[in-house]
């Protein structure tokens, strides 16, 4: 994949541990990546430099080309083998996203960057009706947005999401999508088609209840109570839908852990699944610059316990501990995880349909007509 459009260090806080709020965003600062030969760092020349207020921050939007479009993985803990990602960096600014470290690739910050500094696939879809069409395709679900949301913000305008809906309606192929945001309404015309041939599945994601909390960790996103919303307006129009607690913050948001699965229940979700707190390379201190802002009286608290269920350390990328992690912490999330969805009463998302699957009209051989 090539982004154009992209330069590395033309951000007005590319370098800068800022370590404040800035307002609307998650992210505190705009580290150097893991990638970059040279660090920066913000000095006092005795000017009162560091006092004054940065240049408001834009977002901005770049084309990001490539070859393919289905991205296909041998990952034992998910249970997908192929996705696609309309985007790359995502404006919702969820502090804790696993997907920040990404943009490194790009040469940008994983920090503020990652929710400033915008690409998308803008031939998608087109990309997408030439693999299906390929011979050797074997039709499987697509999980749809999963490194960052397909119905973040950019989607209202550009639309990447729903021209890819609608290949996979027309070809009649399986997809899942997770999402926190309210914009997956605009398509449940698309969504009930899809469901009509059990070729849908939606997961919406709730981290906490609390509005204010919301409001700072992810800032851009829909509020918790206009997802149970969008939870219940999905569930009514007949998709099967479920509830993806996540992430699970040791302290700051695992007591809420049965109140969120039960508002979820009684707005209509079939299933629920939960992934605790992941801090992949920059992630861990932007979480940490994070709850030093915003939450400092937990801070060390929330660290100490994530460390109990990831071996001491920060973060455990091992296949089979990094979604739920390990130790006696853990273990107790999970029993009650289990407890709480047993009496809940969730009764599954039914299983998709890969034998409706037809390739592109164009793509078809003319014998197919006899």
């Amino acid at each position: 994949m090539v982004a154009q459009g992209c330069a590395t260090l033309d951000s007005p806080t590319m370098g800068k541990a800022l370590n404040h709020p800035v307002k609307g965003r998650g992210a505190t600062g705009n580290p150097d990546n893991r990638f970059e030969a040279h660090t920066y760092e913000r000095v006092d020349d005795g000017w009162g430099g560091l006092d004054m207020a940065l240049a408001p921050l834009r977002t901005t939007v770049h084309v990001d080309t490539a070859r393919t479009v289905i991205a296909y993985n041998q990952s034992p803990d998910v249970p997908f083998d192929r996705s696609i990602n309309p985007y790359r960096g995502c404006e919702h600014g969820c502090v804790y996203c696993f997907a920040r470290p990404t943009h490194a690739y790009l040469g940008l910050s994983p920090g503020l960057d990652f929710e400033s500094r915008l690409f998308y696939k803008q031939d998608a879809a087109a990309l997408l009706r030439r693999e299906l069409a390929r011979l050797n395709y074997r039709c499987a679900p697509i999980a749809l947005g999963i490194n960052t949301d397909a119905y973040q913000p950019l989607e209202r305008r550009l639309g990447v999401t729903r021209q890819i809906l609608d290949v996979l309606n027309e070809c009649g192929h399986p997809v899942t999508l997770v999402t926190k945001s309210a914009l997956i309404e605009r398509d449940l015309d698309v969504l009930r088609e899809l469901a009509q041939r059990d070729l849908v599945q939606v997961m919406i994601s709730i981290t906490t209840l609390q509005r204010e909390l919301a409001r700072t960790l992810e800032p851009r996103a829909a509020a918790p109570q206009r997802r149970l919303e969008t939870l219940r307006h999905l569930a009514d129009a007949g998709i099967p839908v479920g509830v993806l607690v996540a992430p699970l913050i040791p302290v700051l948001t695992d007591a809420e852990l049965e109140a969120i699965l039960s508002a979820a229940h009684a707005a209509g979700a079939r299933e629920a699944g939960y992934v605790l707190l992941r801090l992949p390379h920059e992630v861990k201190d932007l979480f940490r610059d994070w709850l030093e802002a915003h939450q400092p009286l937990k801070a060390a608290h929330v660290m100490n316990r994530l460390r109990d269920c990831r071996g001491g350390r920060d973060y455990d990328a091992r296949f089979g501990a990094r979604m739920r992690g390990e130790g006696l912490f853990a273990d107790l999330l999970a029993q009650r995880f289990r407890k709480a969805h047993r009496d809940l009463g969730f009764v599954g998302l039914p299983a998709l349909a890969t034998d409706v699957f037809r390739r592109p009209v164009e793509a078809r051989s003319q014998l197919e007509l006899f």
